[in-house]
């Protein structure tokens, strides 16, 4: 069964992947950039690119959503995926069920932090990626061989999340980035927990070895084995060979000292309710 690592991007999922293949995939809480392949994406090229299907359009990818989900699940071992996709339908379509997922995590992440990075992976304006954040029809495509394959319908900031945490067909742990950030232990053994019920497993926690993941997963860490060996997610920018680095600004990405005031201004309106929900004031 699966156990979803979702998030808007850029709201700091690496990170938490990171974390998690270092506690599940590593025998003393070691990490390096290899083990993240212990936790796939998906929808990713690789689930689609056996098919003879043109992918033209989303429906394209949505109709395999399940049937991959059913292969993955052959194991019969517990899975962790990666996705930024929204818990949504397409031409009646599900993104998910409770046949195939065991339970989600949902990693939410101020707005006014996400848009900086955004902006900067994306290589737009800071103004582009706000269209971006509030486009309730926005997703995005893998390309292979000239075909799109894999499909992710993003929606909305504020529809992605909702889609995951207002659905009833499974358990969801709603874990703040900044909470991460600032508590990262407690918010850590929160998730373990979590986890820990959802596999019924008493034995699943080890604290200090939760300490040590924690400890060999920090941003500097991340930022400096980056630089020395480079990151294989990270993208390159447009027209080179230069890749744009992953692991930025970490704690220094804060809209306060980075977003203009009028940017500023739109945004707590727009997301108001979510900054007084999530109690980012």
């Amino acid at each position: 069964m699966i156990i979803w690592i979702a998030s808007y991007p850029k709201s700091g999922n690496t990170w938490l992947r990171s974390l998690l293949c270092s506690y599940f995939f590593s025998v003393d809480g070691t990490f390096n950039f290899n083990l993240l392949k212990n936790i796939n994406s998906f929808p990713s090229e690789n689930n689609f690119k056996s098919y003879d299907d043109k992918f033209e359009n989303p429906e394209d990818t949505a109709k395999y959503w399940i049937r991959e989900q059913e292969k993955i699940n052959e194991s019969k071992k517990l899975k962790f995926l990666k996705t930024h996709n929204a818990f949504c339908k397409i031409n009646n379509y599900t993104f998910t069920n409770s046949q195939n997922t065991l339970g989600a995590i949902y990693l939410i992440r101020d707005p006014r932090n996400v848009i900086t990075s955004l902006a900067t992976h994306y290589q737009i304006s800071k103004e582009d990626a706000l269209k971006f954040m509030i486009d309730e029809k926005r997703g995005i495509v893998s390309k292979i061989d000239n075909r799109y394959i894999g499909f992710q319908p993003l929606l909305s900031w504020s529809l992605n999340h909702k889609s995951w945490l207002n659905h009833k067909s499974f358990p969801v742990y709603l874990v703040k980035y900044e909470d991460l950030e600032l508590e990262t232990y407690e918010t850590f053994i929160g998730i373990l927990e979590f986890i820990k019920n959802l596999r019924k497993d008493s034995s699943l926690i080890d604290k200090e070895k939760a300490k040590k993941c924690i400890e060999n997963c920090s941003f500097d860490k991340l930022k400096k084995e980056e630089d020395t060996s480079g990151f294989p997610e990270a993208i390159n920018k447009k027209g080179t060979n230069e890749k744009i680095k992953f692991f930025n600004l970490g704690i220094k990405n804060n809209y306060k000292n980075i977003l203009d005031k009028n940017l500023l201004y739109q945004m707590n309106e727009i997301f108001k309710n979510e900054i007084k929900e999530y109690k980012y004031e």
